[in-house]
């Protein structure tokens, strides 16, 4: 089984990139005696992912997979963007990222929002390609849902009434951003072997 290493600790995110490429051993950053912290100074996903990529691939000899996504938000212009996962100031802090987003939107009809996800691949420092995939939604006036994580008990994808915290993992994982943007990398990956 070939391996791909995702360049994350997001345990979250891992198990979410592994049940999509079922067909590859997907190992986490714990493969690495003592991984790099990388910080994420770019302003588009693009450039995000492209900056985990190489420098985990420069320490490995598999493949590497990087991803970064976030939510935007019609009504904010774009934000949280590249900023979703610290939106109020603390890294990975769903609670707070939720509250302050429900706090801007407070009153807002226009609800429009969409997930984006890029994600790279890169081996031994240099960058094989990358793709990307949106899931288009609105946001909701409250929580709802207890499955997934980030802002997933806000966003209700198109054609739903459900949030994606409501809808589960399964039907998530078939209509996400991140599962858009993978089925690319999957098909990517079938056409080299």
């Amino acid at each position: 089984m070939k391996r791909v290493v995702v360049a994350t600790r997001n345990a979250h995110k891992v198990e979410e990139i592994r049940t999509i490429l079922s067909e590859y051993e997907v190992c986490d950053l714990s493969i690495i005696a003592d991984p790099p912290v990388v910080e994420e100074t770019g302003t588009t996903f693009v450039e995000n992912a492209t900056l985990k990529a190489l420098a985990i691939s420069r320490l490995t000899g598999d493949l590497v997979l990087s991803d970064d996504s976030g939510l935007e938000v019609d009504f904010l212009g774009g934000d949280p963007g590249v900023y979703s996962s610290r939106y109020a100031g603390e890294e990975g802090n769903d609670i707070l990222n939720n509250r302050k987003l429900l706090k801007e939107m407070d009153g807002v009809a226009s609800r429009g929002a969409r997930f984006r996800c890029v994600i790279v691949l890169a081996r031994e420092g240099v960058v094989l390609a990358d793709f990307s995939g949106t899931v288009e939604g609105t946001i909701r006036e409250s929580l709802r849902g207890s499955s997934g994580f980030g802002y997933d008990p806000l966003f209700v994808p198109e054609g739903y009434r459900e949030s994606f915290a409501e809808l589960g993992e399964e039907v998530k994982n078939s209509l996400s951003h991140r599962a858009r943007a993978l089925a690319e990398v999957a098909a990517w990956l079938a056409r080299r072997g």
